[in-house]
């Protein structure tokens, strides 16, 4: 919509992704404190709902004609401040679901209905986009966020209560709790950076994707919106064998070489000339080579730091890595704002995958490297 509709500058662009990321960055710290307080699932659905109020209103406006960027910067900072409680609090959530042991493989089932979701998602967004407009496309996953809620409103397993306090502590002191923990522990250390340095790569090609798609190279929203579900089923394949391939080869080595083909398909990107064939294959390739790897990586980092964490203190570890993660990607995202304007789109796409590529040494050099379950 801030492309398409209100002419959006790269700069504009960069202040709406920084727009979704200030709160998490400013607030994760606190939320984790509260989602190791409070019961998780009653936050999650109170954060669906908000979030479809806030997007629904978009399109209310748009439809008045006076849609404006400022709207989108306010909506995208409030349901990003919602999307914190809900992302932690089910982070949070699952090993109460599931059990420890069985992590791996609920996250990798996780991860494919996502994978599902996002084929089905961006192959319909683009089109919508492009035959009904973005308020339309807007509104119709404001509705989602609905569907959302009531489905997670019929989960029935018994989620045990927080650990009760023996004494009255604050806020602060309960943070510098998580975070002393977080950095106590060389594998969750590593998985924290390594996370980071993952993120920041993503605010730096997520900076420069669409623009460099839709004006550098000329492709249509509807067949970038097939060339993103490419993804989502490169996505599905690797949750479907991440658990096999982690058996064979170890956590550790498999977390690695995740982000080793993520690193490989983010440079199959700049290489691109043009909206012909040869360009639409090579951002097809980014596709499944890199999206298939991200979302190895993805799953196994998830896993390994809901095992090893203290369950008291697994809000605030997973608010913590969280934060961390909005930083890099806020500090990406201005990266990749700046280097598009001042050295241009492909070079600011090869900083991100050297950036990507960074994280997979700290997991090479750390504990978690040569971890095998």
């Amino acid at each position: 919509m801030a492309i398409l509709v209100l002419n959006a500058t790269p700069g504009q662009i960069a202040i709406l992704r920084a727009a979704d990321l200030v709160p998490g960055f400013l607030i994760g710290l606190v939320a984790g404190v509260f989602i190791d307080r409070l019961r998780r699932r009653p936050l999650m659905i109170a954060a669906d709902l908000g979030r479809a109020l806030l997007l629904g209103s978009i399109p209310l406006v748009a439809f008045t004609s006076h849609a404006r960027i400022e709207q989108l910067y306010l909506v995208a900072l409030l349901a990003s401040l919602l999307t914190v409680f809900f992302d932690v609090a089910e982070q949070s959530y699952i090993p109460a679901v599931v059990g420890r042991d069985r992590l791996l493989d609920a996250n990798s089932k996780l991860t494919a209905t996502q994978s599902i979701a996002e084929v089905g998602g961006f192959g319909i967004a683009g089109w919508l986009v492009q035959l009904f407009t973005a308020p339309i496309a807007i509104a119709i996953d404001a509705v989602t966020f609905v569907v959302s809620a009531v489905f997670v409103a019929t989960i029935r397993t018994p989620e045990p209560p927080p650990e009760p306090r023996t004494q009255p502590r604050g806020v602060w002191r309960e943070m510098i709790e998580g975070l002393s923990a977080l950095r106590a522990d060389a594998s969750l250390r590593a998985i924290g950076i390594s996370v980071a340095a993952f993120e920041c790569s993503f605010g730096i090609v997520g900076t420069v994707y669409s623009l460099y798609a839709l004006r550098e190279l000329g492709f249509m929203p509807g067949l970038l919106g097939l060339v993103y579900a490419v993804g989502g089923v490169s996505s599905l394949l690797a949750a479907v064998l991440a658990g096999r391939l982690t058996r064979r080869f170890g956590v550790g080595p498999t977390m690695i070489g995740g982000l080793a083909l993520a690193t490989i398909g983010a440079l199959f990107m700049p290489l691109a000339r043009g909206a012909g064939l040869v360009a639409l294959l090579l951002l097809l390739a980014q596709q499944v080579v890199g999206d298939g790897g991200a979302t190895i990586y993805e799953i196994n980092e998830t896993s390994l730091r809901q095992a090893i964490a203290p369950a008291a203190l697994l809000g605030r570890i997973n608010a913590g890595i969280r934060v961390a993660a909005l930083g890099a990607t806020l500090l990406g995202t201005v990266a990749g704002a700046v280097l598009a304007q001042t050295a241009g789109y492909r070079p600011a796409l090869v900083f991100g995958a050297l950036v990507m590529f960074a994280g997979a040494l700290v997991i090479v050099r750390s504990p978690v490297g040569r971890r095998r379950a």
